[in-house]
């Protein structure tokens, strides 16, 4: 979920003082600590990732969900609900 993804992210970025994107480029680069702290940062980069994977499934749908407004003529009436987001493949 990416509110969850949200929240945990911005748990870490408190509790570190660090960026997430700043994190992840360090983490991928594998330029961080001995392992004291490997268990928070997979956490952490795992997070990301999700995030970074729930963001794409939601800007697909907003895509696809403008397309069909434009094409159907209508006027767009935008609606406070939740979108379904369809489990991204691992």
């Amino acid at each position: 979920d990416l509110r969850v993804a949200d929240e945990m992210i911005r748990r870490f970025e408190r509790l570190y003082w660090l960026s997430s994107e700043q994190f992840y480029e360090l983490y991928n680069q594998g330029l961080l600590d001995n392992g004291e702290h490997l268990l928070d940062f997979s956490q952490w980069a795992g997070f990301c990732k999700l995030r970074q994977r729930r963001l794409e499934a939601f800007n697909r749908l907003s895509r696809e969900q403008v397309t069909r407004w434009h094409m159907s003529g209508e006027p767009i009436h935008l609606e406070r609900r939740e979108p379904v987001i369809e489990p991204v493949p691992a």
